[in-house]
């Protein structure tokens, strides 16, 4: 990327908190928490991946992170509550940077037992405005299967508006898809 990611010139992820979460630098201690939301069915409805078959598989998937965030090309977090910050809960990212356009897409995943407790929105504010504040980006965006309901709800309630609807653009097993585009503006 031509302008280093904008102005994201870091040596290790930075570590972001809210009042109950704490996002950090996955580690290879997390890839079991990882495997077990990675591998389940609910959590993977909606997300065009297979599911991993190994632990080993999530820790290529954590060094992948690690590789792309020393390259300029991503920054992923581990989310974790404050009151056990070893413990990963979820995963939260930016990537597909595009820096002639100050644009980045962002995307989640969190372990089902934390659902509903505004746990994924908080993680979703916290990355979103690091975006924004300290790399620059003018706009952030997600792209949702139009069956996940629950993700569009919490891309709403977050600031971040639907652009567009996307017929058959995604190839995944065999079946093109669709896809929504929710995209939030820096406006500060």
């Amino acid at each position: 990327m031509e302008q280093d990611i904008l102005k994201l010139q870091l040596s290790q992820v930075p570590e972001l908190e809210s009042e109950r979460l704490f996002l950090r630098e996955q580690t290879l201690n997390d890839a079991a928490a990882l495997f077990k939301i990675r591998s389940n069915e609910a959590v993977m409805k909606y997300i065009p991946r297979p599911r991993p078959q190994s632990i080993e598989e999530v820790k290529a998937f954590i060094q992948e992170v690690h590789q792309n965030f020393l390259n300029h090309q991503s920054l992923g977090w581990a989310i974790s509550l404050k009151e056990s910050p070893e413990l990963l809960i979820g995963f939260i990212g930016l990537w597909n940077f595009d820096c002639a356009n100050f644009r980045a897409e962002i995307g989640y995943l969190l372990d089902p037992e934390y659902w509903g407790k505004g746990i994924a929105g908080e993680a979703l504010s916290l990355a979103t405005d690091f975006g924004f504040r300290e790399i620059g980006l003018h706009s952030v965006c997600a792209v949702v299967a139009p069956e996940n309901l629950a993700s569009s709800r919490l891309l709403l309630k977050h600031g971040y508006v639907k652009e567009a609807y996307f017929k058959e653009d995604f190839y995944y097993n065999g079946v093109f898809l669709d896809s929504e585009i929710y995209s939030k503006l820096n406006h500060s």
